[in-house]
């Protein structure tokens, strides 16, 4: 079965009635971009996977495709030549992500882990980690939030777990990266 929708709109509609196995949606469709679109094709037809053709690429519009729910990302410059290598693997492989998209898609995901991670932290280990990166010994960290040395080493360790780092240093790297500190 193959069908053509002319808006986000319709090709939901179309998705949820044919649950297809693959579909392409131009990120500018008119009534329903192809974000949103994407969205409520996730919910009505799980299975089915979505390419997504857009002119215009950035690191901001990876983030937002996958965090939608798309399969692939191509560039629609790329298309002539990639987009039948494109829709095979989402039916076979699952996704596809041509290289100028790769590496946007690469770091938002690099992105959106870090601030899962980082989420993951409660308010208190956030303080801790704060005054920690700015070189704070336990006893101090302590005394400034009004708990005992022992609970910093407890939060530390907390969040040298949450992290995956092991040491201050990994910490210091981590805090520098994600804009904990400058």
């Amino acid at each position: 079965m193959c069908a053509e929708a002319a808006n986000g709109r319709e090709a939901v509609a179309l998705a949820k009635l044919h649950r297809p196995d693959v579909v392409i949606l131009d990120i500018g469709m008119p009534g329903l971009n192809g974000v949103e679109a994407t969205r409520q094709i996730r919910k009505v037809s799980p299975e089915t996977k979505i390419l997504i053709l857009s002119a215009h690429g950035s690191e901001k519009l990876a983030r937002e495709v996958v965090e939608a729910g798309a399969n692939g990302y191509l560039m629609k410059d790329d298309a002539d030549e990639n987009l039948v290598t494109a829709v095979d693997a989402l039916y076979r492989h699952g996704s596809y992500f041509s290289p100028r998209t790769g590496e946007w898609v690469a770091r938002a995901m690099r992105s959106a882990q870090a601030r899962k991670r980082r989420s993951a932290l409660t308010p208190r280990e956030r303080e801790v980690t704060q005054l920690l990166v700015e070189a704070k010994t336990n006893k101090e960290v302590a005394a400034i939030l009004n708990i005992s040395a022992k609970t910093v080493e407890t939060h530390r360790a907390n969040i040298m777990q949450k992290l995956n780092l092991h040491s201050v240093t990994e910490l210091v790297h981590y805090a520098i990266r994600n804009e904990i500190i400058r």
